[in-house]
């Protein structure tokens, strides 16, 4: 049986349509670097200032500590702009499932490549509170604050069976719209969960060694009645 679900955030559980992405691109090539969509699409989902370093070197520039501080500074402006702009919005169906896994007595965390800088104001524009109350709908949030390398190390992952009491990765399922996400879930040893909300097709995502591909979170609680 599942006891925690761990569900990724932008492409995931929340709807920001692509500005991560286009935030991401943006700011390095406003560093003189050109990104390819194949890439930006590689370094999705890890933690965003190792994205930047690798998506520097693939356009010609050198990640220097002070070029990539300065890229990540753009990419928050440029993102926080675009949120104002264009406010992040639950997944179509995603908050009942969230409500209907804590109604059956599994856990919920969340996982991103963000840091808590830009993690707290987005849970709060959402609504989202987070803690172990009737009223809370996710139990913990674990971002790149929290652990000294992003995803696809399963860090995270783990750092959310900590917060949540959860010891076996057999009773974890962590799922999420990006190659990585899905290689942090198989790296943490625990069910990987493949969803079809991000930028990549249900092709792409079952290429990557997986468990299980679906169309969205919001079919995460019939997944777990079939393996109940």
């Amino acid at each position: 049986m599942i006891e925690l679900t761990v569900f990724d955030m932008a492409g995931t559980t929340i709807d920001d349509g692509g500005a991560v992405y286009a935030a991401l691109r943006s700011s390095v090539e406003s560093s003189g670097a050109p990104v390819s969509d194949e890439d930006l699409q590689t370094w999705m989902g890890t933690d965003k200032e190792t994205a930047i370093a690798a998506l520097l070197a693939a356009g010609g520039v050198e990640p220097t500590d002070a070029r990539v501080a300065a890229t990540f500074a753009e990419f928050r402006r440029v993102l926080a702009e675009a949120y104002v702009t264009d406010p992040p919005r639950p997944m179509p169906g995603v908050e009942d499932a969230l409500r209907t896994l804590r109604d059956r007595g599994v856990s919920v965390a969340l996982t991103t490549g963000f840091d808590d800088e830009v993690v707290e104001p987005l849970l709060e524009s959402l609504g989202w509170q987070v803690g172990w109350s009737p009223e809370h709908l996710v139990n913990a949030v674990v971002t790149t604050s929290d652990v000294a390398a992003g995803r696809p190390a399963p860090y995270m992952i783990h750092r959310a069976m900590e917060r949540t009491g959860v010891v076996d990765v057999r009773r974890v399922l962590a799922a999420g719209d990006t190659v990585v996400d899905v290689r942090a879930a198989r790296n943490a040893g625990v069910v990987a969960v493949g969803v079809c909300t991000g930028a990549l097709s249900r092709v792409e995502l079952a290429a990557e060694p997986h468990d299980h591909v679906l169309d969205g979170v919001r079919d995460v609680p019939a997944l777990l009645e079939s393996l109940a």
